[in-house]
């Protein structure tokens, strides 16, 4: 039996008394008697309510109490204005026995509230609100109209469990389970937008293990006699999806965030960096008490740089953070997430274990990693079935998180002008001229010059076949190599006079491949100071440098 009625606003009178007022027609034609229980099946979830005829006895309209409700309908009280029913799976009404037992989380409003009250007050008081009331599982009974601290009643499990609705009486054993907060229960329902994080599986899994542990079973580390991780840095070049997978991952674990960014602790009077940074770790502790909170340092090396000398006002700011870090102990449920794409300029005293305990390296994306990147940022774009994502995922070496979104972005703006249905391979390549790596982007070595190719080489047959071998077959059939058990040529030394296209043959190397090409002589990395030359060597070998495999 299907009625389509139309919604009017609660009658005030009717607050929190658990009522839905229907027409007596509607009453009878669904077998309902004076304050029977009926589910009242709403767009998002589910009210329990008792029926009560309306005073004006009209049939076609209906005015819910939303007393008794699912957790969705929290977020948003507004009812729809017409409503579609049977209200209950059959015309029966819903049988709503007496419990023996429930249990239940108790969401008060402040943290004050659930320090200072006496837990066997919290439950005789709570026990008295739910008597006389219908409950559903998992349902949320809004208790804000006494004038107590205690907001909301979440419904976890009912006794006998084979019934998923019944009556509170007297008699019915109540369990609170936990108290939470109503900011944290909120936070808590807020729907978190899926991310599919492409190509960094490995990488999430080993930063949510390290995230779980010690959030969610603390006790249990500590019963092992193990202390909790304090921090976790991650490391990487700009664009690799650093920020969004801790974003992702907090959400998964059930945490909360709190985000800081380097820039924003440090203040211009003395002592104002330090005091901010205090009242960062103060935010941290009081989201710590209502459950797990992760604390996240965006740009770290702004904020902790390597210190030098004795006076400069980064020397008191980095010396404040490690005295909050030692300061934290097992009471403090919340850990700490710095992320940085400059590790070796931070002071090497955050680099220690009771610290940032981990390390965690995210380096440039590998070709199988770009194509699983590629394929998540064009699941939702009208791209064209002639696309060749393997092709494209070797032209792009060195591309990171960013620079893939940036390119995929530019190909579609490309479709747009030209007017096309579909994005092409030629808009890819076409964008591939305009978008550059950036992890390269005035790097040491970069040089954009033509492409050359292996046909503009005359002669060096055999030369052009060995760099071939050591250079495009490790990354065309990987495959083959293991199979084969053979391990890739970690590098290729030319040697001859000068003129002989040495260097040529390298450019056509990287053209055949897909690679960038940089170009690093001696002159450029000697330098009469100490170290530069070191530095500047690093800087070469480190993440700029894509891995080409």
């Amino acid at each position: 039996m299907k009625v389509s009625l139309r919604v009017l606003p609660m009658d005030p009178a009717d607050r929190g008394t658990q009522r839905v007022r229907l027409g007596p027609g509607l009453m009878s034609s669904l077998g309902l008697g004076l304050g029977s229980p009926v589910l009242v099946a709403l767009s998002g979830g589910s009210c329990l309510c008792t029926a009560w005829p309306r005073p004006d006895l009209a049939d076609g309209f209906i005015q819910i109490d939303m007393k008794c409700c699912s957790s969705n309908l929290i977020l948003n009280k507004a009812t729809p204005t017409h409503l579609s029913l049977p209200l209950t799976p059959s015309p029966n009404p819903i049988s709503c026995p007496k419990l023996k037992g429930i249990r239940i989380t108790v969401v008060v409003h402040s943290v004050e509230f659930r320090k200072t009250t006496p837990p066997s007050f919290i439950h005789e008081l709570v026990k008295d609100m739910l008597k006389g009331t219908y409950v559903h599982q998992k349902h949320v009974i809004d208790v804000s109209d006494y004038d107590t601290d205690i907001k909301l009643i979440v419904i976890e499990s009912l006794n006998p469990e084979s019934t998923v609705t019944g009556l509170v009486t007297s008699k019915t054993g109540v369990e609170i389970t936990g108290t939470r907060t109503l900011r944290y229960y909120r936070g808590q329902l807020q729907e978190q937008p899926k991310v599919l994080l492409g190509g960094l599986e490995e990488v999430s899994a080993s930063l949510r293990e390290m995230l779980h542990l010690p959030l969610q079973y603390p006790a249990t580390l500590g019963s092992l006699g193990l202390s909790c991780p304090r921090g976790v840095l991650l490391a990487g070049p700009p664009g690799v999806g650093k920020t969004l997978l801790v974003r992702c991952l907090v959400g998964e674990v059930g945490a909360s965030l709190i985000t800081v960014r380097g820039p924003e602790v440090v203040g211009s009077r003395p002592g104002e960096s330090e005091e901010r940074l205090r009242a960062v770790f103060g935010r941290a502790r009081a989201a710590a008490e209502e459950g797990p909170c992760v604390l996240f340092l965006d740009e770290l090396d702004s904020l902790c740089p390597r210190r030098i000398g004795s006076s400069a006002p980064e020397n008191r700011l980095v010396a404040q953070l490690l005295t909050l870090m030692d300061g934290m102990d097992q009471s403090d449920r919340f850990l700490i997430v710095g992320a940085t794409n400059q590790p070796d300029s931070l002071d090497p005293a955050l680099r220690r274990p009771g610290r940032f305990d981990r390390e965690v390296v995210i380096g440039a994306p590998t070709a199988q990693q770009r194509l699983s990147i590629l394929s998540v940022l064009c699941q939702a774009m009208p791209v064209c079935v002639s696309v060749d994502w393997a092709e494209l995922a070797q032209r792009t070496t060195g591309y990171v998180g960013a620079d893939l979104s940036a390119l995929c972005r530019e190909a579609a703006m490309l479709a747009i002008r030209h007017n096309t249905p579909a994005i092409t391979m030629e808009h890819f390549l076409s964008a591939l001229k305009t978008v550059r790596p950036s992890c390269l982007r005035g790097s040491l070595g970069r040089t954009d010059l033509p492409a050359v190719s292996w046909e503009q080489i005359g002669g060096l047959e055999e030369v052009k076949v060995k760099l071939q071998q050591s250079i495009e077959w490790p990354m065309r059939y990987p495959e083959a190599f293991v199979r084969l058990g053979l391990s890739r040529p970690r590098g290729v030394l030319l040697y001859g006079p000068p003129g002989c296209a040495k260097t040529t043959l390298v450019r056509a190397a990287a053209t055949s491949s897909h690679c960038s090409f940089l170009s690093v002589s001696g002159a450029d990395l000697y330098s009469p100071f100490v170290g530069d030359s070191e530095k500047a060597l690093a800087q070469v070998g480190v993440w700029r440098a894509p891995r080409l495999n």
